[in-house]
């Protein structure tokens, strides 16, 4: 089997990839004579063409004879390749309209689509992911937000560090008041958090004591689902009705809205359950944040300041809080900083990419080498032309005409 690394296509472009030039070579050894890589030749990829040809591994601009084509973002409809099994993360299956011409491309050449966002193991759960990449990422720059809000600190750019150890060294110049961190999600995400949160020394606090206790320096709780959602009947939280009828519940965030400064947004989000707070909140006295970091980063989604994504270039925009326009960054002093950048792990992207690969090394390759594989089965969305049965809902969806 003959695995090509494509070059990143999407606009800006992403800087990670699927295994490093090591990881290739532990491959190469481990299925010695059942796998061969090409690496198509990229001139932002974090790890150079050089660094690939030093192990021996062919770089080149033609990568049409490949049978399994891996990317990270979505692949440009104009790049695609007909009849080939394609491996990335597509954002189609909750119906993004941006990339439904993407997705009707993939059908009209006969490409089998692999998306890593439904790999998922006999227990339905995901086994590759960047989440804990994104939030060490997002943890960091919701801290350089706060530093160039208040005037305290100055840190470097995640992206201007070469790895985690550099970002690690830029932390040490945090220097913190005694203010109140809320961090909400506990999975992947959430634990990358909990990474920089712990590495600067910050203590954790319960929710409840985030709320009633004074404190002499900055301290951060973790809230779980039932901490700031109650059902709307009694007052209630039952975990198992909340995830299959989130529409029952509504939230009482705004008590710790009202104590904190910085919230770091980490929890998947369903469209069904309630936003964190509404949009005529932010203009109370009583709403205390000041810095956001929407590192789920979901438009219009549980955190209402997220009205656009932010990118690395323009990692912050300010929410009036009175009107709630969009400001430039740190334009008002009593306005929101908001940073809703939406691909925070390339900023890390050697780390980000060597964390990736371990995983596909694991739960990938030894999957796509069986004769047969029902987890591959189940994470195809598209092949032979048609729509997989675990996809069939996308039907209407990619029949409508694009705009």
């Amino acid at each position: 089997m003959k695995i090509g690394l494509i070059r990143e296509g999407k606009t800006p472009p992403d800087r990670r990839v699927a295994f490093t030039p090591g990881q290739i070579l532990e491959i190469l050894d481990q299925y010695a004579g059942a796998i061969e890589f090409v690496v198509e030749s990229s001139p932002i990829r974090c790890y150079s063409d050089q660094e690939y040809e030093a192990v021996g591994v062919e770089v080149t601009d033609d990568v049409s004879g490949c049978d399994v084509l891996m990317g990270i973002k979505e692949v440009p409809v104009s790049q695609l390749i007909s009849d080939k099994t394609y491996v990335f993360f597509s954002h189609t299956i909750k119906k993004q309209v941006y990339n439904r011409k993407l997705l009707q491309t993939i059908l009209e050449k006969n490409i089998r689509l692999v998306d890593y966002e439904v790999l998922k193991n006999e227990k339905g759960e995901r086994t590759v992911a960047f989440g804990r990449w994104a939030g060490i990422v997002g943890a960091y720059n919701g801290l350089w937000t706060y530093g160039k809000k208040s005037g305290l600190f100055d840190l470097k750019r995640a992206f201007e560090c070469f790895d985690r150890e550099e970002l690690d060294q830029e932390l040490q110049k945090v220097q913190l008041p005694p203010i109140k961190i809320v961090v909400t999600g506990g999975g992947r995400v959430g634990k990358g958090v909990l990474e920089v949160l712990k590495t600067i020394g910050l203590k954790r606090v319960t929710p409840h004591d985030l709320i009633h206790q004074y404190f002499e320096e900055p301290v951060f709780t973790v809230l779980s689902s039932e901490d700031f959602n109650r059902r709307k009947t009694d007052g209630g939280f039952d975990k198992k009705e909340f995830y299959s009828e989130p529409e029952k519940y509504e939230s009482h965030f705004l008590k710790y809205a009202e104590v904190s400064d910085i919230l770091m947004a980490a929890a998947y989000w369903d469209n069904r359950a309630p936003k964190l707070f509404n949009r005529e909140d932010i203009s109370s006295i009583d709403f205390n944040i000041s810095v956001i970091a929407d590192i789920t980063c979901d438009i219009d989604g549980s955190v209402p300041t997220t009205v656009k994504a932010s990118n690395i270039q323009e990692p912050v925009y300010d929410i009036d809080r009175e009107t709630f326009e969009v400001l430039p960054a740190f334009g008002q002093q009593n306005s929101i900083s908001v940073m809703a950048i939406d691909n925070l792990p390339t900023e890390l992207p050697r780390n980000a990419s060597e964390d990736f690969g371990k995983q596909l090394m694991e739960n990938f390759i030894p999957e796509l080498l069986k004769a047969e594989s029902t987890i591959l089965e189940h994470a195809t969305i598209a092949k032979d032309g048609d729509l997989t049965i675990e996809f069939i809902y996308l039907k209407d969806f990619v029949e409508k005409e694009v705009d």
